[in-house]
């Protein structure tokens, strides 16, 4: 099983046709994602060869759907043409898109994640590394031979820190890997993962990587407390932050005590989860409660 994203999903990739799309794609296929189309309004009716592949390029969004049964689309576009690419994938009705331009303005991305989910369209990210499930399907730019499918459930602001703790836990293996994105503001939360992982009967365990600024980390544990029956081990990056600066893509600025990467530990760590204060720590923590059950 896995969350958001199996080997039936069909994807469309919105920029395929630049470098880093390019690039990408051939990553995404060799993962053996379901790669049916590019979009690009300007080599609309054109493909691309991808070594023994060729891919169709198609002008909008709902083409590439209509002659494809396309159900995700992977988001390459610049930040200034972002917001346009991810409303055209919500009005025709695309079920998950993943975006993974950074630098997108936080005021284009409000109105892109509320607008897309009026309409029933799940974002993950934007500014994210996109999500994986080993052995099914790859959307977007995680390494797809750091690991191999398993028991663990992972939700992670941080990309970076998903490959490692990927890396890290590679011989147990994960469900799914979902790289959230650590903007401001992002289409799919921790709690949005956390409740699919619950549901989901393939995953035993989930890891949940945060960092400092903004209460996502707090929320996440109000909700572990009500709602998660599974073990959950945790990571907050960011303990050696100063106070009163935005550090890397962290979501908002620490202020006192609130937002830091103490409060975010002791929030998560008093409904149960137990938090690690290296990666590597978290790592063994996962492997110590998978051999004990929980």
């Amino acid at each position: 099983m896995a969350i958001y994203l199996t080997k039936e999903s069909k994807v469309l990739v919105q920029g395929m046709t630049g470098g880093e799309g390019m690039k990408h794609t051939r990553r995404m296929l060799a993962a053996g994602t379901d790669v049916v189309g590019g979009v690009n309004p300007r080599k609309a009716g054109q493909s691309v060869d991808f070594d023994d592949r060729a891919v169709p390029v198609f002008g909008t969004v709902a083409e590439g759907m209509a002659a494809t049964g396309a159900d995700v689309t992977v988001v390459f576009v610049p930040p200034a043409f972002a917001k346009a690419a991810v409303l055209e994938a919500a009005d025709a009705g695309i079920g998950l898109a993943v975006v993974i331009t950074e630098g997108i303005p936080v005021h284009d991305s409000v109105a892109f994640t509320s607008y897309a989910r009026r309409s029933g369209t799940r974002i993950i990210g934007p500014n994210c590394p996109g999500l994986i499930t080993p052995g099914q399907s790859n959307a977007g730019i995680i390494p797809a031979d750091i690991t191999k499918p398993g028991r663990i459930g992972l939700v992670s602001k941080s990309g970076t820190l998903t490959y490692q703790l990927m890396y890290e836990l590679r011989d147990i293996g994960f469900s799914t890997g979902v790289g959230i994105g650590g903007d401001p503001v992002v289409g799919t939360s921790h709690i949005d993962c956390l409740a699919a992982f619950q549901e989901d009967p393939d995953t035993e365990l989930v890891v949940l990587i945060g960092e400092i600024g903004g209460d996502a980390e707090e929320r996440a544990a109000a909700y572990i407390r009500e709602h998660v029956t599974k073990p959950v081990v945790g990571y907050i990056a960011g303990f050696t932050a100063p106070e009163g600066r935005t550090m890397g893509h962290a979501g908002a600025i620490v202020s006192g005590s609130a937002g830091t990467a103490r409060a975010k530990q002791e929030a998560l760590e008093a409904v149960g989860v137990r938090v690690g204060s290296t990666p590597t720590e978290t790592a063994r923590l996962v492997l110590e409660l998978l051999k004990t059950g929980g």
